[in-house]
């Protein structure tokens, strides 16, 4: 009778602790992401919503001329996320198989390196904008086959990601960058994104085997550390990560002040901002720096899924533990922001409620809608924070 006794208050004790946890939940989502934080955190939910936004990338994404058929166009904010992130999920969720969604952007993409000279470009309004797209596809296609092969285990490049790479040298510019697209959006189409594109080359090559001691890797090594001081920590941040692919790319001195300069910017939650990660200057060459829309500057102030993300899976990557006094709080900040959360797709399209992690533009106010808020596109950074998020989540799990 004292055990029953017992037992019943142990239960009427946990209730009341899950519901103060639940009404006194703070972050967005709130008490309906404290069972997510509970326990740590949901790898099917943040799989669920991967697969969904990658299904909505193919359902809405601009169609390109391809062969005889038309493919999606490749983004850096949802498909090279994706295909970075899921094949780790799998992993931790102990599936073997691609997923769909895997399987048609490594099929697109495939098609897409096998019809090189005949191809629709992704965009052909003019020569400038031409040989920004040669440059930006050429890496972003040999990140999405180079991250297949490796998610299968291949010990050599398929013969995809072979033509892949001869591709990503035959557009590789003498200063050992790549021509990007710039439309003035940060972080991923601006001047500084050559950077950027640069850093992504680095992930790419260092997944395939053997190109790591290319002559073209060895310009793209001299252009990624000849070029880092002026960069944004949003730019340096990547480096850091392109340089636990391809070696060579960062010295030991450059990684500890990078580490002290995560340890200076980090908020007091334990994780980052993506808006503190600039300077940003939306292609300008002179101040006023500014976006074309508006910003939600408290929004943006708020440690984000991107931000925090990035820098532990870049850390993690290079080496640093799980238990190191700047990765900890921001394992702990992303363990703890999992949150649901549901958006109106279309009017044709009813509510979907998703687990997963967030970040905002830095170009429009897309959360509070206006021209540039539609439902989809308000999530485009929110893809990027979930998909890193994973990826450091997964990866200090691995050590």
């Amino acid at each position: 009778m004292m055990r029953r006794a017992t037992t019943i208050l142990l239960l009427v004790m946990a209730a009341g602790v899950l519901r103060a946890a639940g009404q006194n939940a703070s972050a967005p989502g709130g008490a309906q992401a404290t069972a997510v934080k509970a326990a740590g955190w949901d790898r099917a939910a943040a799989a669920t919503y991967l697969d969904d936004r990658m299904d909505m990338w193919f359902a809405n994404a601009t169609k390109l001329r391809t062969g005889e058929a038309k493919t999606s166009c490749v983004s850096c904010h949802s498909s090279v996320g994706y295909a970075l992130a899921r094949p780790a999920l799998r992993r931790s969720l102990h599936v073997a198989a691609p997923t769909a969604q895997e399987a048609r952007l490594t099929d697109e993409t495939t098609r897409r390196v096998d019809s090189y000279s005949t191809h629709e470009l992704l965009y052909e309004i003019n020569d400038v904008k031409k040989v920004e797209s040669r440059g930006t596809e050429a890496v972003l296609n040999l990140v999405v086959l180079a991250s297949a092969d490796a998610g299968a285990g291949r010990r050599e490049p398929g013969s995809a990601t072979q033509k892949a790479l001869t591709r990503l040298w035959e557009t590789q510019r003498a200063d050992g960058a790549w021509d990007w697209l710039n439309f003035k959006l940060e972080p991923y189409e601006t001047v500084d994104a050559v950077y950027h594109g640069a850093t992504l080359a680095a992930l790419g090559v260092g997944m395939v085997p053997g190109a790591a001691t290319s002559a073209g890797a060895g310009k793209l090594r001299a252009y990624l550390r000849d070029h880092y001081a002026a960069q944004s920590l949003y730019n340096r941040t990547f480096a850091l990560l392109g340089s636990a692919a391809l070696t060579g790319v960062l010295t030991p001195a450059q990684r500890d002040a990078l580490v002290a300069e995560f340890a200076q910017r980090q908020q007091g939650d334990g994780g980052w901002s993506l808006d503190a990660m600039g300077p940003w200057r939306w292609s300008a060459d002179e101040p006023p720096f500014k976006p074309s829309g508006t910003l939600d500057a408290a929004l943006l102030a708020q440690s984000d899924g991107f931000g925090t993300g990035l820098v532990v899976y870049a850390l993690l990557r290079n080496g640093f533990a799980a238990d190191h006094p700047v990765v900890s709080p921001g394992l702990r900040w992303l363990k703890t922001h999992q949150q649901e959360f549901r958006v109106a797709i279309t009017p044709q399209v009813a509510d979907r409620t998703w687990t997963a992690w967030r970040s905002y533009s830095l170009n429009y106010d897309r959360e509070h809608g206006g021209p540039k808020g539609e439902p989809w596109r308000r999530l485009f950074m929110s893809d990027a924070a979930t998909a890193f998020a994973a990826l450091a989540l997964t990866e200090a799990e691995s050590k």
